[in-house]
């Protein structure tokens, strides 16, 4: 009796998932038949997505609402860190012993750019089948808050005495700033009570490509380019002129679902 009890639940059990199975399936056919009639059958998307840029990296996150199988709503709040191309990594050695940790010579402040945006996702191109790829083209502006975080570094001060000062950039330390005294960076932990505020606006246009295998998830790789401009100069490195308008490129890979 233990035995046909036990063979039957498990047999109710394997019709339970074959069932469940069957029902996501058509659920999914049913999706994919209202896309090729226009219709949509999902109302919003969220998507996290890492960016590589050609001035440094960032991360985001996207919120969509889809207002047909072609056309989506988006709203994207991003997080990067801008380089300046004339930064360069090096290490404080004596002789052949290298010591401190490794920073920016002339570095003035690290940037970083917090945005948030509104614009469309239209699909250019649909996947077809379930192993296709899925092509969108995207536009999005708004708002920029540019933050500049003072760069910290390790300094000997005076010269060989063994006495080691954190300093940053000013008029009054500009001298042994720049001189050959610098023992290595200060670390993240530094600057970040003295944050300045630039306000700025920014806009991109980007191509995203969905490779996906059901349509209620989303993993991409995008291709765009941004503009941004700040309304004060930003100043990234000592000696060199500060600006106020950036342009780059950006590579993102991108994730999330669909409901």
């Amino acid at each position: 009796m233990a035995l046909m009890i036990s063979a039957g639940a498990m047999a109710q059990e394997k019709t339970t998932k074959t069932d469940k199975k069957e029902a996501k399936r058509q659920k999914i056919n049913q999706m994919i038949r209202l896309e090729e009639e226009g219709e949509s059958g999902f109302r919003k998307h969220s998507l996290f997505g890492f960016k590589f840029n050609t001035d440094g990296w960032g991360g985001s996150y996207e919120k969509g609402k889809i207002k047909s199988a072609y056309k989506t709503n988006i709203f994207q709040l991003e997080f990067n860190e801008k380089k300046h191309k004339k930064e360069e990594k090096q290490s404080a050695s004596q002789g052949n012993v290298v010591f401190g940790s490794p920073f920016v010579y002339g570095k003035q402040n690290n940037f970083y750019q917090l945005k948030l945006g509104i614009g469309q996702q239209i699909m250019i191109g649909g996947k077809g089948n379930k192993n296709g790829v899925g092509v969108y083209a995207i536009y999005a502006g708004g708002i920029s808050a540019g933050l500049l975080r003072p760069y910290y570094i390790d300094v000997q001060d005076p010269p060989n005495s063994g006495i080691v000062r954190q300093i940053k950039y000013t008029q009054q330390d500009s001298a042994l700033f720049m001189s050959s005294n610098i023992l290595g960076s200060s670390g993240l932990g530094k600057g970040w009570g003295e944050i300045k505020f630039r306000p700025g606006v920014h806009a991109k246009t980007a191509l995203r490509f969905d490779w996906a295998r059901f349509n209620n998830t989303v993993s991409a790789v995008e291709a765009g380019f941004n503009v941004e401009y700040y309304f004060q100069d930003v100043e990234q490195m000592v000696g060199v002129e500060p600006k106020n308008l950036f342009f780059n490129g950006y590579l993102s890979f991108v994730f999330g679902s669909r409901k």
